[in-house]
């Protein structure tokens, strides 16, 4: 019939509209995009839409405060600005923004009816540098050392690893290390002036990474021999480095040798230095005495006596066979001659008295030395 031919006509009308609203509807529908930012950073936020319809946009804070309607700015906040304001975009940028800043912001357009979109804001909390607690000087050898680790002010929580040198540490149970991070390892010699350093890791600082180390220092045992062979095992606790050595000999108040070498040198020996010889050595963790050296034995004072004796006795006969040579190489013959007529004469004054001529000429008498 006429009438529900009309009826027909009138809802496909009807349908057909309701289509293109929502065609429109859907054009009109503001988008925005979920935006991480560390603390002390820029976000920006950006907002789109096909057909404004004559609208304009606004951005609104957590707290629904208008933050900008258009290029109008309508908080002060000068941590706000305004990026970028068209009929189908609105941009701006939040600055060193705090942890009170993240939520979600609301993006709207005032048609009929309004429409809104939400963008979260989430703020990264930067980790401070890690602190390690539970070190006490000294730890001995083979004791277990106990370190805390601890960061604050990471957001989310942060994670902690350890490293004792070069070698990564993990805890007793494997689990993945918390804000606040124990560790346990047994101590040995080899870790003496060790390095055993705390890592956070964490989103927030982008490649980079925050750590803090403890030194080790280690009581152990340490030998003192001045060779460095001892004649038997040392079981006295002492520093791995000690910086002083002290040498004295038992039963003498006055000390031989104070300085930082751990030998000890008789340079001259002689039998007043059999005894037995002490050493302490000293570091800032405290002091230990060792004797690791007997008396000499009494067969080499004679071996070297008699070696001194032996060279004395060399010596002198060398001399003696030198003097002699001497000797014979300087004996003589002396031949004299007198005056004629003294052979007679019954001593020496007489045989002058008769020589010729009565008197001693000089000249005469010659002695010559052949």
């Amino acid at each position: 019939t006429p009438g529900f031919i009309g009826a027909i006509l009138q809802f496909n009308s009807a349908k057909c509209g309701s289509k293109s609203d929502s065609v429109a509807s859907f054009k009109s529908q503001p988008t925005t995009s979920d935006e991480t930012v560390v603390a002390g950073g820029t976000v920006v936020l950006k907002c789109k839409v096909e057909d404004p319809d004559d609208s304009s946009l606004q951005w609104s804070n957590p707290a629904q405060q208008t933050l900008y309607f258009g290029e109008k700015r309508a908080l002060r906040d000068n941590r706000i600005q305004l990026v970028k304001s068209t009929p189908k975009e609105l941009a701006i940028s939040i600055s060193n923004v705090v942890l009170a800043d993240e939520g979600e912001y609301t993006c709207s357009i005032f048609t009929m009816p309004v429409r809104t979109a939400k963008a979260l804001v989430t703020v990264l909390g930067i980790p401070q540098n890690p602190q390690i607690f539970g070190y006490e000087l000294p730890i001995r050898e083979t004791e277990m050392a106990q370190l805390t680790c601890r960061s604050s002010g990471s957001k989310p929580a942060a994670q902690l690893r350890w490293k004792k040198g070069n070698k990564e540490l993990q805890d007793s149970n494997g689990k993945t290390f918390t804000v606040t991070s124990r560790i346990e390892f047994t101590v040995t010699k080899e870790d003496n002036d060790v390095e055993v350093t705390c890592t956070v890791d964490h989103e927030s600082l982008q490649n980079s990474e925050r750590s803090t180390s403890q030194k080790l220092q280690v009581y152990c045992t340490y030998s003192v021999c001045p060779s460095g062979k001892c004649p038997f095992p040392l079981t006295n606790p002492l520093p791995l480095s000690p910086q002083e050595f002290l040498w004295t000999k038992e039963g003498s108040d006055v000390p031989l040798h104070l300085n930082t070498n751990r030998v000890l040198t008789l340079p001259f020996l002689n039998k007043s230095d059999s005894g037995t010889y002490i050493c302490m050595a000293t570091s800032t963790m405290g002091s230990v005495e060792v004797s690791p050296i007997s008396s000499f034995p009494s067969g080499t004072y004679h071996a070297m006596i008699g070696g001194v004796v032996a060279i004395i006795v060399f010596l002198l006969l060398s001399l003696l066979i030198v003097l002699a040579h001497y000797l014979i190489r300087h004996k003589g013959t002396y031949l004299t001659h007198e005056a004629k007529g003294s052979d007679d004469a019954p001593d020496a004054d007489t045989a002058i008295i008769n020589a010729e001529g009565g008197q001693a000429s000089g000249d005469d008498k010659k002695e010559y030395f052949i």
